[in-house]
């Protein structure tokens, strides 16, 4: 899990796919983190992104760095606790200015279970369950 991890930060940008009823919606994210042996991420309750993982948890990021790119799909939950917000927000204190730890808005979804391969044109793809 921490290859997927290192990928996706040094990446920077990543996109987020998720369904809202038949339609898929990808979007860029920046904000990825390992915490109590997950995968996160963070977003805000009021936005639709939020709203399409808490009714459909199944989800796939893609990144492309150095001539490779991951995919990582798997299944989030929302971790409610002030120490996973905390740990996202020391992580990227520019979010300090639209979002606090316990602000009733700030989300952080972990993997429950995932997989990520990362994948070249002139490399086998490496596998990673998590």
């Amino acid at each position: 899990m921490n290859d997927v991890y290192e990928f996706l930060k040094t990446a920077g940008t990543y996109y987020l796919a998720t369904v809202e009823d038949d339609q898929p919606h990808v979007r860029p994210f920046g904000t990825i983190d390992l915490f109590d042996g997950h995968l996160a991420i963070q977003t805000g309750l009021v936005k639709d992104v939020a709203k399409q993982m808490l009714k459909n948890p199944k989800i796939e990021l893609c990144a492309f760095k150095d001539g490779k790119w991951i995919r990582v799909t798997g299944e989030v939950e929302l971790d409610e606790r002030l120490e996973a917000q905390k740990h996202m927000l020391e992580a990227y204190p520019e979010l300090g200015r639209m979002c606090q730890p316990g602000d009733g808005n700030t989300a952080i979804f972990r993997f429950k279970s995932g997989r990520a391969a990362i994948c070249s044109f002139t490399e086998r793809p490496v596998l990673i369950e998590f």
